[in-house]
């Protein structure tokens, strides 16, 4: 099993930032992708970003050039930096770790609210 522990949602105005944290710990697998997904009210979930073990990168059309995902040195810890939100960035942002498709790991999630 692995264990997500996510934090850092809250509210924001739009233009500002956040960054998001989420630790996995547990049966760390050296092989992994680690990720971002969304969901919004009303709305099926959505891949924000994902990061591989070896750094290969992937992001929405909708969230490039303001969100930056990265790791820690150690590879199980990952982040998402959030520049330039928008409102239609509000939702909950839930961490995800694969391993093939053998396994598939989702955290608790975290609001994200852009409003003035």
């Amino acid at each position: 099993q692995v264990q997500l522990v996510e934090s850092g949602g809250g509210l924001v105005q739009p233009g500002g930032s956040l960054r998001l944290s989420c630790a996995a710990s547990g049966r760390i697998f050296s092989i992994n992708v680690m990720g971002w997904y969304r969901q919004a009210p009303g709305k099926e979930r959505e891949l924000v970003a994902a990061i591989s073990r070896g750094g290969s990168i992937n992001y929405a059309d909708s969230v490039k050039g303001r969100f930056t995902i990265s790791r820690d040195s150690t590879g199980n810890t990952v982040y998402l930096q959030m520049n330039s939100l928008k409102s239609e960035d509000t939702a909950v942002y839930i961490c995800n770790y694969k391993v093939a498709a053998i396994y598939d790991y989702w955290g608790q999630g975290t609001q994200v609210t852009v409003s003035s």
